[in-house]
């Protein structure tokens, strides 16, 4: 360790995350910690006087890190404490960054290439093309699959495959026409989808690797004939047995997976997950953590995936967050749970409550007429000094503070306060946390909300 010593203050509702963040930050960066909880659920609620009166700092303590909604005159602090006191950031996920560090997910290893799809490039402009490939490669595609068409040969394949290429990408073809296939190859394409008996021929005179596909996927027919075939002309091959939709054949195609591993123990395998993810009515994030636990399992060291039906729309991105958890639970021997949040996009991993009594508890000690809002126990509670209304419905809470006439809700008021119930609300009916002034956790989809309501009178956050 340096020898500093930080006392890191919180809430009570962030107490778990922050010990868990720092359990991991701290020796990665070279810190002693001890963690202050102030007797309020909220974090961003405190005030610099208010949190003066209450500060509590451990013998050592080199510096002392707020929240970093915690705001104002912090000088009053530090003649508390006896040491430097700063405001951290106000999202306690970029806790890592604000000691120069990424998170611990960012550093984690991986063995699965991704292959994204761009489809129908046919009938896409080149533009379009590139823009795609620059977002796939932004989510963590490690190859733009240039999906063609069958039935009639692309005559731009070439200049397309090219522009990629020329462009820092990797780049697949995904065609069962030789001399698509082929020109696809001249311009810088490493990887060919498909090669079964219908152009297997051809394929000898291929310098790419290619993934070889059965001609009948239920019966694995002609799987071996070309397996054997390419061996023997000395090319590289990449085996998938075809991944089937639920409905028409799932289980059976799993287990040809395991079939294909166990007749070639040392080949390299491909897994297109896009056949799963794209026909199922189901957000895709669970079902692509699933399929890459079987491929990491398996030995499976590239995926081809789609992001053309909206609920699949990010899997490339949720494809790389899996690839690190499955290799991270694999590697260990353990169970991928605690691992990696982002994933968890629906609801969050623990619920965090006050309860009843502190709320109460919390409208007696006020002493500002500026609200606070809460969503727990399937309630809404909206609170300041001496009051504390609680309604199941956002619409049913608001009745109930305009019927008391308050004096402080102007136009900007009701909405910041409609903006935040709505949040509230959305909390309650999925099961996450809600923390006001700040987004709701949608793990990797989760976006920042940059506005300048903090500033503004009615939304300061506690008396000092």
């Amino acid at each position: 360790m340096s020898g500093e010593q930080i006392h890191f203050v919180t809430g009570r509702l962030a107490e778990y995350s922050l010990r868990e963040m720092l359990e991991d930050l701290a020796p990665r960066v070279g810190f002693d910690y001890t963690v202050g909880v102030m007797p309020i659920t909220v974090a961003a609620l405190i005030r610099p006087k208010w949190l003066a009166r209450r500060l509590v700092v451990p013998t050592g303590t080199t510096r002392v890190l707020l929240p970093g909604y915690c705001n104002g005159d912090l000088t009053v602090i530090e003649g508390a404490a006896g040491v430097p006191v700063e405001a951290g950031p106000k999202d306690l996920r970029q806790l890592p960054e604000h000691f120069g560090k990424t998170t611990s997910h960012d550093t984690e290893e991986w063995d699965i290439e991704i292959v994204a799809e761009i489809n129908n490039c046919p009938r896409l402009e080149l533009d379009a093309i590139m823009a795609e490939a620059a977002r796939l490669a932004c989510d963590g595609a490690d190859i733009i699959d240039v999906g063609c068409e069958p039935g009639g040969q692309w005559t731009g394949v070439a200049d397309c495959v090219w522009s990629l290429r020329d462009a820092g990408y990797r780049v697949s073809i995904d065609s069962f026409d030789p001399e698509e296939i082929e020109k696809a190859i001249c311009a810088g394409a490493e990887l060919v989808l498909s090669v079964n008996s219908s152009n297997r021929d051809a394929a000898k005179d291929w310098d790419a690797e290619l993934v070889v596909v059965p001609d009948d996927p239920d019966t694995l027919t002609g799987l071996d004939e070309t397996i054997e075939m390419l061996a023997a002309a000395g090319r590289r091959i990449r085996i998938d047995p075809i991944l089937a939709p639920i409905g028409v054949g799932f289980a059976r195609s799993l287990q040809r997976y395991f079939d294909v591993r166990r007749r070639y123990p040392d080949a390299e395998m491909l897994m297109g997950i896009g056949n799963l993810t794209e026909m199922t009515d189901v957000d895709s994030a669970g079902i692509n953590v699933l399929l890459l636990g079987i491929c990491q399992e398996l030995g499976v060291r590239r995926v081809l995936t789609t992001q053309v039906i909206n609920w699949a729309r990010n899997s490339v991105r949720e494809c790389d967050l899996a690839r690190r958890l499955v290799h991270r639970a694999v590697g260990r021997g353990v169970p991928p749970k605690h691992m990696e949040s982002r994933l968890l996009t629906l609801r969050d991993e623990k619920l965090y409550e006050s309860g009843e009594a502190a709320l109460t508890q919390l409208s007696r000690d006020i002493e500002d007429d500026n609200y606070r809002i809460f969503a727990e126990h399937e309630r809404l509670h909206l609170i300041s000094s001496g009051l504390h209304l609680t309604d199941v419905d956002p619409y049913g809470l608001f009745a109930q503070l305009l019927a008391m006439h308050p004096k402080n809700v102007d136009i900007t008021h009701a909405f910041y306060l409609g903006f935040e119930l709505a949040k509230a609300y959305t909390a309650l009916q999925l099961g996450k946390n809600y923390r006001q002034d700040q987004p709701l956790d949608w793990g990797y989809l989760t976006r920042d909300e940059r506005f300048v309501r903090l500033k503004r009178s009615y939304a300061k956050q506690t008396t000092e």
